[in-house]
């Protein structure tokens, strides 16, 4: 991946979505090396209040960060946790009893009024509130009791790539500081990261397969159902490819049906009890002849039309989906260069979506 950035001209479409990607390796080092300790006592701090369960706020890429998280809170935690509707508080003025709660918002800017007032009427109704921001001088993280900085650096694409996998990675240490734990799975991930961006053209051949596609869908189970829909969103976003992206179990009750041999379906297939799960879904999709793209698993790659083998064997489950992301969002960017557009600049978009 490196090495396709070197020498690019600056007016090359995709040039900064480009180098931001190539930086993920950099910035999940930065993250293990300079933002461990902080997190760690973040964590500490929380977990010595007991928080009796979990909500997460987030809109867009940031909202399938706050999935991942969700899955690491039940799984690795076994704390029940769910994802908030921000217009009960900001359009409807619901203000429940948050209690000994902890509210935790994702947010690449920390800028957008929502995810402010929601977070604001959170602390106000008793919550332990906090931000997790590539911004420290955000307003949301003003507004939060506590704060953690994902140390991505400036994001000028508007597709967000680095802030993504650096938000993974912070929520994950920060699961893992609530138990006591010290992350150590996660210290594979700088290097392995870079071997998976080093194979840009591997990615390239896929995209030039599919890229006249006119409609995908991803599918993956477990921690690799954020992967799914983080990488429909970037599809969307840069190649304006329609992308419906469902959990396995979900596809078999209606969406199958119209899965057929032309729209290729991508299936995230993590090694551990989520690609367990896969399995008989991929066996359904075999049989209706799909056009079957694997990420993950190298003996379900080797069963299927096209895919991208993972270096994920003795990788723990909960931190693939840091690795996963990595070669769709490549597929993203290559199908979007493909299709002779910008990734760099996606039509109707700003980096910073103020809802309220």
């Amino acid at each position: 991946m490196s090495a396709t950035t070197t020498g690019q001209r600056s007016d090359q479409p995709g040039r900064i979505m480009s180098g931001e990607m190539a930086e993920q390796p950099a910035v999940l080092r930065r993250i293990l090396d300079q933002g461990a300790p902080r997190i760690r006592e973040v964590a500490e701090r929380i977990a010595a209040r007991n928080p009796r369960f979990v909500l997460l706020t987030a809109r867009g890429t940031s909202d399938n960060a706050a999935l991942y998280a969700k899955y690491l809170l039940e799984v690795v935690l076994g704390k029940p946790c769910g994802l908030t509707s921000m217009s009960t508080t900001t359009a409807y003025g619901a203000r429940p009893d948050l209690t000994d709660v902890l509210v935790i918002t994702v947010s690449q800017s920390g800028g957008s009024p929502d995810l402010v007032a929601s977070t604001e009427a959170a602390r106000a109704a008793g919550a332990i509130t906090l931000a997790v921001t590539n911004n420290a001088d955000s307003p949301l993280a003003a507004v939060s009791e506590f704060h953690i900085d994902v140390l991505a650096g400036p994001e000028k694409a508007l597709p967000a790539t680095k802030t993504y996998t650096a938000e993974l990675l912070a929520l994950y240490l920060f699961v893992e500081g609530l138990r006591g734990g010290d992350g150590a799975a996660a210290k594979v991930l700088p290097d392995l990261a870079q071997q998976i961006l080093d194979r840009q053209d591997e990615v390239r051949q896929l995209a030039a397969r599919y890229r006249f596609a006119e409609r995908m869908v991803l599918t993956s189970r477990g921690y690799g159902y954020p992967t799914a829909k983080e990488a429909a969103l970037k599809l969307m976003e840069t190649s304006y490819i329609p992308a419906l992206s469902y959990s396995g179990a979900d596809l078999l009750h209606g969406p199958l049906a119209m899965v057929d041999n032309i729209s290729p379906v991508i299936a995230i297939v993590t090694e551990g009890k989520g690609g367990q799960a896969l399995r008989p879904v991929l066996e359904r999709l075999r049989g209706r002849g799909a056009d079957l793209v694997v990420i993950g698993s190298a003996a379900e790659v080797e069963r299927a039309s096209a895919g991208f083998a993972l270096p994920t064997e003795g990788v723990a489950e909960e931190v693939q989906p840091i690795l996963e992301i990595l070669p769709l969002q490549m597929l993203a960017y290559e199908v979007t260069i493909a299709r002779g557009q910008d990734p760099d600049a996606p039509r109707a978009l700003a980096k910073v979506t103020e809802t309220r």
